[in-house]
């Protein structure tokens, strides 16, 4: 059943059965965003994958990365007729070997991850290039928006983990800390298999999921 901010809010304090106290009350958006970031960070969704076109800038060998920007899944430049040529990921030492800036120009081959809101060209452009970035974004948080993918698809992860959370806070006993953190990970299984399994394969080309009969 999907859920909602306000939901999953009453849902932590119901389980716990800590109410109306003002410290844990402001903690309970940390919990969540503390689950989401695990989450993000466990299994690649593709509902988070995310396309950007941009240009690549004449003698300038950086590009910037989307402000939702996780990780990079390719980045290819275009060409005037519309052909893709894909990148290869290096190390930034790689490229910085490779290529010394600004003399070594062309058409690039390469990039790197330079930081968290950049990307490193090698060699550097030529002149002005179209690039597309296909990478996996981070989403916003169910805290911000009140719904979010997770919440309308796999409540119960945002649910377990959030308690996990709550009862280290709380400083719980262990058997109910352990008792969450099974649930989460049960959950987690469950949305790993979507995740990195079912939405990465068709039945043309790969049999259908079976369990097996005892």
């Amino acid at each position: 059943m999907a859920m909602t901010y306000d939901q999953l809010y009453d849902a932590i304090q119901s389980y716990t059965e800590v109410v109306g106290q003002p410290d844990f009350q402001a903690n309970i958006p940390n919990f969540v965003r503390n689950t989401e970031l695990l989450v993000n960070n466990t299994v690649q969704l593709p509902a988070f994958r995310r396309n950007v076109t941009g240009e690549a800038t004449q003698l300038f060998q950086y590009i910037n990365a989307p402000s939702d920007f996780l990780s990079v899944f390719s980045l290819a430049v275009i060409d005037a007729s519309g052909n893709y040529t894909y990148l290869l990921q290096k190390d930034v030492n790689f490229i910085r070997e490779a290529y010394p800036y600004p003399t070594a120009i062309g058409l690039p081959k390469y990039y790197s991850l330079f930081s968290s809101t950049a990307l490193l060209l090698g060699p550097t452009p030529d002149t002005n290039y179209s690039m597309e970035l296909h990478y996996y974004a981070a989403p916003q948080s169910i805290v911000d928006v009140g719904t979010s993918w997770l919440g309308q698809n796999f409540p119960s992860v945002l649910l377990w983990g959030s308690l996990v959370e709550a009862s280290v806070f709380l400083k719980g006993e262990a058997d109910m800390t352990e008792n969450y953190q099974n649930k989460y990970n049960e959950a987690m299984a469950l949305l790993k298999q979507l995740g990195d399994g079912k939405d990465r394969e068709d039945n043309f080309r790969t049999e259908q999921v079976r369990q097996v009969v005892q």
